[in-house]
């Protein structure tokens, strides 16, 4: 294994207890067993179980599984004794890490940068909260290769060292559920370029107002060099052609190439290879036309900007399905949104957070105008969707809001929506 005694010099004479059975977790677990046969690493699940466990016994590292809140460890065991996968990966590899975070952008922005240099050199890796542990990828790493890893804010929180290459798309609020505040979400993320060195990358948008916010305020310890982008630098026509929809893209498109371009490859040469990128699924995805209807899914959307920007990167929406969980965020910039938005003339209102929604739509008199159908049963939904769209019109389903009241996740939401559709 590659730089393999780097890993045992952080894991070696340690008593080492993983905390989460996640996919994570059990990559951590095979890959102790495979660097110290014979010893008893446990496994333990649930925040009250963890909690006796550490309680009990004295471990030199928990190894955190990124599902598990920071905060369940704080006065029963000392920070500095929690790790991560992401943390050691990045430890022992950090040098040869393309990292890319942000609240939305992060998966499909991942994907472009590693098809773009998948394109021209064939040792290049792609893992992280794209679904594909680190740790799986040791096997297929040498001195040469280059790691794009899409790193989300609990794989952030706590590392000891950054990507050599860290890419911020934005800051939105997120995540509120798991961390004591907005500007505590907003530091785990920062975490990107805070934990660099003077030889590594900080990209960055330079048109979100909290992400400039925070590096502003943080760059008295960011020694990293500091590239800003902005779209509204580059023509009209920039990125014309390519199969990703809206502003919000063709900025995930443009931080990809000043990315790229670290990496050797020229803005003509990447936007070639971008040519052939097909997107994600559940990310503004093209579901088809039925019916006379045509149908997105946009079921990642889970914050209120993202709504904004789907309904904005398609030529008209005449339904707009709407809501899920409420985890308290803000939606004032989203209802004002709605409230001018008149093309959108047929509101679908999901769960606690739908709610909130239509009743500060109803106080800014917003909904006389439009049908509105409350209910929280997909199947009812889309059977109404296919009713009132009209003939040529747009149907998207970008809720603004997490799926846990209903579905184990956004895509889980977003196969079933299809699947629905297509009845």
């Amino acid at each position: 294994m590659y730089r393999e005694h780097a890993i045992k010099g952080i894991l070696a004479d340690k008593r080492i207890m993983i905390a989460g059975n996640g996919r994570e977790g059990r990559s951590v677990l095979a890959l102790l067993q495979q660097l110290f046969p014979g010893r008893s690493f446990p496994v333990v699940e649930g925040n009250e179980a963890i909690i006796e466990e550490v309680e009990k016994n004295s471990y030199d590292l928990i190894v955190k599984s990124p599902g598990i809140p920071t905060f369940v460890f704080d006065g029963h065991c000392d920070r500095s004794r929690l790790t991560s996968l992401t943390d050691i990966f990045l430890q022992v590899y950090g040098d040869q890490v393309i990292g890319v975070s942000g609240t939305k952008g992060k998966s499909t922005t991942t994907s472009l940068i590693y098809h773009i240099l998948h394109h021209y050199r064939d040792d290049v890796l792609l893992g992280g909260n794209i679904g594909i542990p680190l740790f799986e990828l040791l096997p297929q790493m040498n001195e040469h290769s280059l790691v794009v890893a899409e790193l989300s804010c609990h794989q952030l929180d706590g590392i000891r060292r950054a990507p050599h290459i860290g890419l911020l798309l934005n800051l939105y609020q997120e995540h509120l559920d798991h961390y004591g505040s907005y500007n505590d979400y907003k530091l785990a993320k920062m975490q990107m370029a805070l934990k660099q060195g003077k030889d590594d990358y900080f990209v960055y948008c330079a048109e979100k107002g909290d992400l400039v916010e925070m590096v502003s305020l943080n760059s008295p310890l960011i020694v990293a060099q500091c590239l800003p982008y902005a779209l509204s630098d580059k023509p009209d026509d920039f990125a014309t052609g390519l199969p990703l929809l809206g502003d919000h893209n063709r900025s995930n498109v443009l931080a990809a190439l000043k990315v790229v371009g670290l990496c050797g490859v020229g803005e003509k040469e990447a936007l070639e290879a971008a040519a052939s990128f097909k997107g994600l699924e559940h990310r503004l995805e093209l579901v088809g036309e039925y019916g006379g209807i045509t149908f997105y899914n946009d079921s990642i959307s889970t914050i209120p900007a993202a709504c904004i920007a789907a309904v904005g990167a398609l030529p008209r929406v005449d339904t707009l399905i709407l809501g899920g969980f409420d985890r308290g965020i803000d939606y004032t910039d989203l209802v004002n949104f709605l409230a001018s938005a008149k093309g959108i003339k047929n509101l679908a209102i999901v769960g606690a957070a739908g709610k909130r929604i239509l009743e500060a739509l109803k106080s800014l008199g917003a909904v006389s105008d439009r049908n509105i159908l409350q209910e929280n049963d997909y199947s009812l939904i889309v059977d109404w969707c296919k009713r009132v769209t009209p003939q040529g019109g747009i149907c998207l389903l970008s809720p603004a809001a997490a799926s846990y009241d209903q579905f184990k996740n956004f895509e889980e939401r977003g196969r079933i929506y299809k699947d629905l559709v297509r009845k």
